[in-house]
């Protein structure tokens, strides 16, 4: 019972920035974790980042390890993801995710049961 709305994406140019973020409203006291997944086209869904509820612990993926960075605000229900050096490598759609109940360390797919809708992002070199 957590819906999720994506908000940021865009289209730019490689090495510039983008800050995608993501608005939780419901049950959001319940989550776990939450997270950000992408997928390109005609690609599988894959892990990107995602932080705990409790204790604030980041994880990334090895793409985008130094150059994207994850956040919460709590007050706001929401979460960021800031995005820099992007690369054409990085275009897909962008989506969140919430856990209620999962497996630690909480970047699988099948540990979120909440998703938002998807936010496109598209980097050109």
């Amino acid at each position: 019972q957590v819906q999720l709305v994506e908000s940021g994406g865009g289209s730019v140019q490689a090495g510039s920035s983008l800050r995608l973020s993501c608005a939780a409203s419901g049950r959001t006291v319940s989550t776990v974790a939450m997270g950000w997944f992408r997928q390109a086209p005609g690609q599988e869904r894959e892990f990107v980042a995602r932080i705990t509820t409790s204790g604030g612990i980041s994880y990334y993926a090895d793409s985008v390890k130094g150059r994207f960075s994850i956040s919460r605000d709590y007050a706001k229900n929401s979460i960021t993801l800031q995005m820099n050096n992007l690369k054409p490598e990085d275009t897909a759609i962008y989506y969140c995710a919430a856990a209620i109940r999962g497996s630690w360390p909480y970047s699988y797919r099948g540990d979120y049961e909440y998703w938002g809708q998807g936010t496109p992002v598209t980097v050109s070199s």
